[in-house]
């Protein structure tokens, strides 16, 4: 496969990707977002503002780009946790909420919409720059992206399959499922 097409299935996928989220924030309510179901179970926030947060800051480590998050944003979005919450427990992040909903869809449409501009004038030798060599530090070697890697590490493709596409629809799995826990359906079939 050419890395051409790849390139082109990238941009398809993740506006396929991004239109489910549109749909998923135009659809709920703040009181659906921070609902809390029981102990254990993560509130549909958690799984918004991880993933969000989670594409802005490794967009870094793919293009060099610094993340949007900073104070001024956390000020704006009320996060009750200012955390993505990748090294914590689910007992530490079952308290996450999002204080403005309006200010956390702003957020989420700039990461995301740079993520579409930084696809659209990717140029194809790009995906197989390594963005992580081996051997990896022990905070990567865990992970499902240190599962994917090559012999050399970890690429820009491996990167923005893993840590975007497939990490966003991971979360966007949780979020139609989270659905029906506050009386709304799945979205897809």
């Amino acid at each position: 496969m050419s890395n051409e097409l790849i390139i082109d299935s990238l941009q398809r996928r993740m506006k396929a990707l991004h239109s489910l989220y549109d749909q998923a924030l135009s659809t709920m309510t703040l009181e659906h977002v921070n609902h809390f179901e029981r102990e254990g179970v993560l509130p549909i926030a958690f799984s918004l503002f991880h993933i969000t947060n989670m594409i802005d800051s490794s967009f870094m480590l793919i293009t060099g780009q610094m993340p949007v998050w900073n104070d001024e944003w956390n000020a704006r979005v009320m996060p009750a946790i200012a955390d993505h919450g990748k090294h914590k427990t689910v007992d530490e992040m079952i308290g996450q909420r999002i204080g403005d909903y309006e200010a956390f869809q702003e957020y989420l449409q700039i990461v995301f919409n740079r993520v579409h501009e930084w696809l659209a004038q990717l140029q194809p030798e790009e995906l197989t720059r390594v963005v992580i060599p081996r051997p990896f530090p022990p905070q990567i070697a865990s992970t499902y992206s240190a599962r994917v890697a090559g012999e050399v590490g970890i690429t820009v493709l491996d990167a923005v399959e893993c840590w975007i596409y497939q990490h966003g629809l991971r979360h966007m799995g949780e979020i139609e499922f989270a659905r029906g826990l506050v009386g709304l359906g799945g979205m897809t079939s």
